[in-house]
């Protein structure tokens, strides 16, 4: 009812086309629903990045690269429609977006992430600076969200960001790696804190491109004790 209430009040924003929702009251327009195009196959089995050659099982960055995380999924290509959605979700307070994406998310995986048997849903932490300017991790109000549509716990403050690192996206492969060294550790008082083992561990964010911020996550994660990574994110780049 409360819900109704506000969406009354302060009527949704579309996370495609940014304008009100129609019909009003649902989270995103029917018609624009059409233009997204979830992931399908051929994709890579490890990263889920989509690839050309139907033959090939991996994309060219999981060939060359060693991820140890298990195995991610994502929803959608990081195209020019996307990239205004999460950069308004991410950017502008439109913290609401994250209900869209993960009901998505639940449309597409839920019986895949049933199978998988989680422990615990864990965001990709973002500095506290950033986050004090931003007033939100965009990567934890969505893990609430899906956290809360599967019944899974959701541990935000497992891992930490101590290092302000340089926007990835400005930096190439060998700079990606340097700009994360020492960037993220686990909150031992949290591993402590959390009264049953912690053995599967799904890692959310919105955006995936090298992997380089999942690796550096799913290396401090693996050390700690859990035996299996894998990761969640609303956008992924292309493959080859």
């Amino acid at each position: 009812m409360l819900q109704t209430v506000l969406d009354f009040i302060y009527p949704r924003r579309c996370p495609i086309c940014g304008d009100i929702a129609i019909p009003r009251g649902e989270l995103a327009c029917e018609e624009c629903r059409s233009v997204l195009k979830a992931i399908s196959e051929p994709r890579c089995k490890k990263c889920s990045k989509p690839i050309e050659n139907e033959e090939k099982e991996y994309c060219l960055d999981c060939e060359t690269k060693k991820h140890h995380y298990t195995k991610g999924f994502a929803l959608w290509i990081y195209d020019s429609v996307m990239k205004k959605s999460l950069a308004d979700f991410k950017f502008h307070g439109r913290q609401e977006y994250a209900a869209f994406y993960a009901e998505e998310f639940i449309k597409y995986y839920e019986q895949s992430f049933k199978q998988l048997a989680l422990d615990v849903l864990v965001p990709i932490p973002i500095h506290k600076q950033k986050q004090l300017e931003r007033g939100y991790n965009q990567a934890e109000i969505l893990a609430k969200e899906l956290g809360k549509k599967l019944n899974i716990t959701v541990l935000s403050r497992l891992l930490q960001r101590d290092k302000n690192t340089l926007p990835q996206n400005k930096l190439n492969n060998k700079e990606r790696l340097r700009n994360l060294e020492k960037a993220f550790s686990i909150s031992q008082k949290e591993l402590e804190a959390y009264s049953m083992p912690i053995k599967k561990v799904m890692l959310v964010d919105d955006i995936y491109t090298t992997g380089s911020t999942m690796e550096a996550c799913t290396n401090i994660l693996l050390k700690s004790g859990v035996e299996e990574v894998y990761f969640f994110s609303v956008c992924i780049g292309k493959g080859f």
